[in-house]
């Protein structure tokens, strides 16, 4: 596992976080689940469709008369 080095003040906000969630263990957990989201939404901002690909999507919306 590779390591990473934060400020002593983020390690510190961090683990008063950890401390008062139940949904974190430790740091390491918080860390990596922040991480993992924000790829996870910079892999969604990626998505682009050609202009044939949002024809067929406009078109399949019109056909269930959402459009």
């Amino acid at each position: 596992m590779a390591k990473v080095e934060v400020r002593d003040e983020i390690y510190e906000e961090i683990k008063k976080r950890v401390e008062e969630s139940e949904d974190f263990s430790s740091v390491e957990e918080y860390v990596n689940f922040v991480l993992e989201e924000i790829l996870k939404d910079k892999e969604e901002e990626e998505v682009v469709y050609s202009e044939e690909e949002e024809k067929q999507v406009k078109e399949r919306l019109r056909g269930l008369g959402y459009l």
